[in-house]
């Protein structure tokens, strides 16, 4: 049976949260887990931008660049545009941190990417009818 529009993007917000819970939890373990904390946040923005892009029917590319997804979010509500700068931030956490390609980030960027995180997740919740929020578990 296929899945209403809902209940996807509640789909989505809940792998979302879930994405949040693990990056904070990671914080207990200090600047072992960096890299994790990094990767995790940043999958939760996608995940947010994405549950917002499904329930306003916009198709979106598989990709990870926060930026894209943001201007494409934009379509429906410039107000996406003034989280680019800060939430692309997350994009390299994606691939180059996960895979090991570059240095891991200190526990400052850990803290700053749960924080840019957590600030996308809100803006997000505002644009979405308040059903869908209070009804995801």
């Amino acid at each position: 049976m296929k899945k209403s529009k809902v209940d996807l993007v509640k789909n989505w917000l809940e792998k979302a949260r879930r994405d949040l819970v693990t990056a904070k939890n990671g914080l207990e373990y200090s600047e072992y887990f960096t890299d994790i904390i990094c990767f995790h946040a940043q999958q939760a923005v996608e995940k947010y931008i994405k549950a917002y892009l499904i329930f306003h029917e916009i198709d979106f590319p598989k990709t990870h660049s926060i930026a894209d997804l943001l201007l494409l979010a934009a379509q429906k509500d410039e107000a996406f545009l003034s989280m680019i700068d800060e939430a692309n931030i997350l994009t390299p956490y994606a691939i180059e941190i996960r895979y090991g390609e570059s240095d891991p980030p200190s526990f400052e960027d850990a803290t700053s990417a749960i924080d840019i995180a957590e600030q996308l997740r809100n803006f997000v919740f505002e644009k979405l009818p308040s059903e869908i929020i209070s009804s995801s578990p």
